[in-house]
């Protein structure tokens, strides 16, 4: 698989939960899912995203916006509008609805399909950072990306009618859409941007992070890295710290601590066991390396997530 697509891997995507609504002003929802990207689509008319300290943004018919960090904000008619905003999620936690659900008072009408992505928000953590605050892709206009008008089309038909999967194909569908923000941002980000994103269109580097991501027990030295990048260690080594923003080995290390994290919140795996899966052949060494990383004991953020030893 090529880097990106083994980051999103990594990122263990498990659908969406959405919402269909039916607005009429004046409107108002607001929305909050910290960590987990959430959206919206504009399926008819128009509706305002507001966000503290920026500027209101208007969505038109067509438009998918996604929130990649789930901040905080609200989707209305009008920027002033007057109507007390409602939640979203508790919409959403109910599950797939038979029809759109209705909302506001009765004026100029707006349907949304809105939502929020569920996935392993410590995995996802450096991607989200690399990404902007909101990615807006526009549906109308002279070119309208192909894949948003089929994605859009395709979504209208599945929520119009309740069928057999339904759920289970919207939650891919939702996913699909997603990664194609993500996937159009990457190919947009410039060289020497900053965004270790950009790693990713360096033939180089991305040959170096796919081999990273894809066996990150591995005892990777950087000379090995520097083969797989057909670069020289000094050469690579540079370009890899500019580019990325940290040194081969420490983007290793911090992924490893990642997968770790992951292993010890949602498994009965032994801390020994853990250790092994990412690379350590001590444990105590991948006890302080854990400690370093994230302020705990390995013990210590398994009791704090819940899990337990086996």
């Amino acid at each position: 698989m090529d880097t990106l697509s083994l980051i999103l891997d990594d990122m263990h995507f498990e659908g969406v939960v959405f919402a269909s609504t039916h607005n009429t002003a004046p409107w108002a929802w607001s929305l909050a899912t910290p960590g987990l990207a959430s959206f919206h689509i504009v399926t008819s008319g128009q509706a305002w995203l507001m966000r503290e300290g920026l500027p209101p943004t208007l969505i038109q018919t067509g438009d998918l916006f996604v929130l990649p960090a789930g901040c905080a904000h609200r989707i209305q008619d009008k920027p002033q509008t007057l109507a007390v905003p409602a939640d979203l999620l508790p919409i959403m936690a109910q599950g797939a609805h038979d029809t759109p659900r209705l909302h506001g008072g009765g004026g100029v009408a707006c349907t949304l399909i809105s939502g929020h992505a569920r996935f392993d928000v410590g995995m996802a953590a450096p991607l989200i950072a690399a990404l902007p605050a909101e990615m807006h892709v526009r549906g109308l206009g002279e070119a309208p990306p192909l894949w948003l008008a089929i994605g859009l089309q395709f979504l209208a038909q599945e929520v119009a009618t309740p069928r057999p999967a339904q759920q289970a194909i919207i939650n891919r569908l939702g996913d699909i859409l997603f990664m194609e923000c993500i996937r159009d941002h990457v190919e947009s980000v410039p060289e020497g941007s900053g965004n270790w994103l950009a790693a990713l269109k360096d033939r180089a580097l991305s040959s170096a992070l796919a081999q990273i991501h894809r066996d990150p027990r591995r005892a990777w030295t950087v000379p090995e890295l520097a083969a797989h990048a057909c670069l020289s260690r000094s050469a690579f080594a540079e370009r890899f710290s500019q580019v990325v923003g940290e040194p081969p080995l420490t983007y290793l290390t911090r992924h490893r601590m990642r997968l770790a994290a992951r292993h010890l919140g949602s498994t009965a795996l032994t801390v020994g066991k853990v250790a092994e899966l990412v690379g350590y052949a001590s444990e105590a060494a991948f006890s302080q390396a854990f400690k370093r990383a994230h302020g705990v004991s390995p013990s210590g953020w398994r009791q704090q997530t819940g899990a337990s030893d086996a």
